[in-house]
């Protein structure tokens, strides 16, 4: 049976670990030769490319701090240089600062919304103008739940995840016409490395909010960018698409349920 992205080039931004190793390794599995972006974490990056040669797939690694204009250039040319085209952009590169606004340094806010949100224009303008070339192509950027209700502690993230889900709107209308499609996925609780040393009980913590009665994985977000990046979603641009077992659908409700 053909695998429906077979022959297709994506690059995962911040793919060493967590969501976007997941992200790289579904696309992987149906098909894709998958690009693997990071910034500081190289022996991760190669982890993430050596298991999705494992699946019959081309697959490279490259450094670039997604805010960094000059870096990401270079990312583009590699990836045009070393595979001639470019079919999927996964902008899931992110940072958080874990304050209270009134304690948030201006340099905290600029971090995460120079990662998060300038990341994302950047690459997605890069990899629309290839795209245009060739055509057309898919983007998915990854927000948060944060998309939909305050998360306190997080405003420079919250911020920067809003953000990202009007730019993909925007970003869908203005590229529609090359034939090139950009969608949301915004996960909910996620354990992943980092989530795990959030709190004593992570996944215990957040199944017992979530009505599906369990946490997230990297591999339930993967599921849903390959869903955005395949032929049964080639009517559907501009959206996005929350993975979150029904976690920030459920509303505060003081009765059993």
């Amino acid at each position: 049976m053909a695998k429906e992205l077979h022959g297709k080039v994506a690059l995962v931004t911040g793919a060493s670990k967590g969501v976007g190793k997941g992200i790289a390794l579904q696309l992987a599995r149906h098909g894709a030769n998958v690009v693997v972006n990071y910034n500081t974490d190289l022996k991760g990056a190669e982890a993430t490319a050596h298991d999705a040669r494992g699946m019959g797939v081309s697959a490279a690694v490259v450094q670039a701090h997604v805010a960094n204009f000059a870096a990401v250039e270079a990312m583009f040319e590699m990836v045009k240089r070393e595979f001639g085209r470019l079919d999927i952009l996964v902008n899931n590169a992110g940072v958080q600062t874990w304050k209270d606004l009134l304690d948030l340094t201006e340099a905290e806010w600029d971090g995460v919304l120079d990662t998060n949100l300038k990341g994302c224009f950047l690459c997605t303008q890069m990899a629309a103008r290839m795209m245009k070339e060739s055509g057309g192509g898919r983007i998915v950027n990854i927000g948060s739940g944060c998309n939909k209700i305050a998360f306190p502690k997080l405003v420079n993230y919250t911020a920067s995840k809003g953000g990202m889900e009007q730019f993909t709107k925007v970003s869908a209308v203005e590229l529609g016409k090359y034939g090139i499609r950009v969608n949301c996925v915004a996960p909910g609780a996620v354990e992943i490395e980092r989530t795990k040393e959030e709190a004593g009980d992570y996944a215990g913590t957040w199944a017992a909010a979530t009505p599906l009665g369990r946490v997230g994985t990297p591999m339930d977000i993967g599921r849903a960018v390959v869903f955005f990046c395949g032929e049964l979603s080639e009517f559907v641009t501009g959206q996005t698409l929350y993975v979150d077992g029904g976690l920030f659908s459920r509303p505060h409700w003081p009765y059993p349920i």
